[in-house]
C-alpha cells in the first residue's frame, strides 16, 4: 500500500474512531511549505517553543492545544487528526501527558516522524510519585535545566528532515539552553528567598513535583499528576489540616484547571478559623494567550515563579525577571 493509501486509510479510521467533536483551534499556523519550511505540529505550546527556538525560519510551527486546554483530558477531533496527518512533523510532550491522545500519536508515527520531548530522560532523571505505579511524573518543563535540554531532541529531528541547515539546528538548540539560563538563576533565587516555613505550593493538581524539586519547595496538589483523577475527601482533609497547622497564607489555582478543589480547601480553612486566599492563578498544562510574553515558555515560568514568590512570603519584581510580565491573571 502506497504512502498516500495509507494516509487516507488512516484518516478515516482515526475519524470514525475519535469522533467529529471540535478541537481547539490551532495556534501559530504555518502557511504551507511555500518558504520551504517544514510543517511542524506541537501539541502544547511548551513543545513549540522548543521548536521554534531551534527550527527558527526553517520550521512552521502550529500548536494544537491552546491556552486554558487540558492535554491529560483532551480527545482527539477530526481536526485534529487531520492536522496531524498532513504534518511533516509532530512532536509531543510525551510521558502520557497527552492522555487521550496517545493512541492516535502513536498510529500517526507509523507514517510520519512523531517524537517526544521527554523520550532521553532517564528513569533516574523523572519523578515517580508514591501512588502513580509505574508512571513518571510527565510535568518535566518545570525544571528549566532539564526542559531546556530537549532542543537537543528537536535539533537532531530537524537535521534529519533538513540535514542541510543541521549546524543551524545545533547551534540554536544551544542558544536555546543558554538563552533560559537566567530564569533558572532568577527561579532560584526568588523561590529560595520565602520563609522556609511558608515553602509549601499547594496546587490543584500534582504538576509543580520538578519545580519542587529544582528550586527546594514542598509541592503538593488535591488530585495526582494526571487531571483524570478524583480529588478526594480525605485529601481534601489532609490538605487543610496542613493549612491550619502551617497557618499558609495562600494556595494556587491553575489556567487549565478547575478551581473547585482550591476552593474547598479555602473553606475548609475558614471553618476552623484559618484565612487562606487564592495566591494566584498559575499556568500548569497550558501556558498563557499566543502573542503575550506568559505564552512563551520563559514567560509562563517567570509569571509562575513571581506570583508563587510574592504570595508566599518572598520577594519578587510585580512584573517578573525582564519586567515583562502583565500579572492580569493574578
Amino acid at each position: 500500500m502506497d504512502r498516500c493509501r495509507f494516509l487516507a486509510t488512516s484518516i478515516v479510521c482515526l475519524i470514525i474512531a475519535t469522533g467529529c467533536r471540535p478541537s481547539a483551534t490551532p495556534s501559530d499556523s504555518g502557511d504551507g511549505k511555500e518558504n520551504g519550511a517544514l510543517n511542524v505540529v506541537c501539541t502544547t505550546a511548551m513543545v513549540g517553543d522548543v521548536v521554534r527556538g531551534v527550527g527558527g525560519e526553517h520550521v512552521n510551527v502550529t500548536v494544537m492545544l491552546g491556552p486554558g486546554v487540558d492535554p491529560h483530558l483532551h480527545k482527539t477531533s477530526r481536526d485534529d487528526t487531520a492536522l496531524l496527518m498532513n504534518a511533516d512533523v509532530v512532536f509531543y510532550s510525551g510521558l502520557l501527558l497527552e492522555g487521550k491522545m496517545t493512541d492516535t500519536l502513536a498510529q500517526i508515527g507509523k507514517s510520519i516522524p512523531v517524537h517526544a520531548l521527554t523520550e532521553r530522560f532517564t528513569e533516574e532523571q523523572l519523578l515517580s510519585p508514591e501512588g502513580q505505579g509505574a508512571h513518571p511524573d510527565p510535568h518535566v518543563w518545570f525544571d528549566v535545566s532539564m526542559w531546556s535540554s530537549t532542543a537537543s531532541v528537536v535539533a537532531d529531528v530537524l537535521s534529519e528532515r533538513l540535514p542541510e541547515h543541521a549546524g543551524e539546528f545545533q547551534a540554536a538548540a544551544k542558544a536555546y539552553q543558554e538563552g533560559l539560563k537566567p530564569i533558572t538563576e532568577y527561579a532560584k533565587e526568588r523561590l529560595g528567598a520565602i520563609p522556609e516555613d511558608q515553602r509549601i505550593l499547594i496546587t490543584s493538581h500534582d504538576a509543580f513535583g520538578y519545580l519542587g524539586r529544582a528550586y527546594g519547595l514542598r509541592v503538593m496538589g488535591v488530585q495526582g499528576i494526571s487531571t483524570d483523577s478524583e480529588a478526594g475527601l480525605r485529601r481534601v482533609n489532609e490538605l487543610v489540616d496542613l493549612l491550619v497547622e502551617k497557618k499558609l497564607p495562600a494556595v494556587f489555582i491553575e489556567s487549565s484547571v478547575s478551581q473547585k478543589s482550591i476552593e474547598a480547601l479555602i473553606e475548609g480553612a475558614a471553618s476552623r478559623g484559618v484565612t487562606v486566599k487564592v495566591g494566584g492563578m498559575l499556568y500548569s498544562d497550558a501556558a498563557g494567550q499566543g502573542g503575550t510574553y506568559e505564552g512563551t515558555y520563559e514567560g509562563m515560568v517567570d509569571h509562575n515563579v513571581t506570583v508563587i514568590a510574592r504570595s508566599l512570603g518572598g520577594e519578587a519584581p510585580e512584573r517578573g525577571l525582564h519586567g515583562k510580565l502583565s500579572l492580569e491573571e493574578e
